[in-house]
């Protein structure tokens, strides 16, 4: 069966960035599961894997435009330390849901004064290329509670 909108995909991957160092990696024996078509994974790699198969091995390299976007030096700003009131210890590193004006955001906090908190709204892999090692596992039909739902269901990986 062909990968297709409303269906369920397993795969194992692998992935590096410009440098070969990786950044993240499938567990073994645990491929991860999206939805083709819900938008669950970066769109270049969704796009990537349309019309292959289980058993299927590549390479995908996707640029930032159609991963987690280029960096947005808007994103990066300077808070009063003030505002993380319950937090004993900001260091940089940190990661906190804001609540914007465009909804939630999560912020990393990069630098730490006396005074002030300098975050960063970018997604940590925003700007960057990633390079993924793929071996597709499985692929199946959507059931219509996955479809309704976007996501498959845990307990039903492809």
């Amino acid at each position: 069966m062909e990968i297709a909108p409303e269906r369920v995909v397993s795969f194992h991957y692998t992935l590096t960035d410009d440098d070969g160092q990786v950044i993240d990696k499938s567990p073994q024996g645990r491929p991860l599961s999206y939805l083709h078509g819900a938008g669950n994974i970066v769109p270049g790699l969704e796009n990537a894997l349309v019309g292959r198969k289980a058993g299927d091995a590549l390479n995908v390299d996707v640029a930032p435009e159609q991963a987690y976007g280029v960096r947005n030096d808007g994103l990066v700003q300077s808070v009063p330390k003030q505002a993380f009131q319950g937090v004993d210890d900001v260091r940089p590193g940190m990661q906190f849901r804001a609540q914007t004006e465009n909804g939630p955001l999560l912020v990393t906090v990069v630098e730490v004064a006396e005074n002030e908190v300098r975050i960063d709204g970018n997604h940590p892999l925003a700007g960057r290329n990633l390079h993924f090692a793929v071996e597709i596992a499985a692929v199946r039909d959507a059931s219509a509670t996955e479809k309704e739902a976007g996501r498959p269901e845990p307990e039903q990986a492809a």
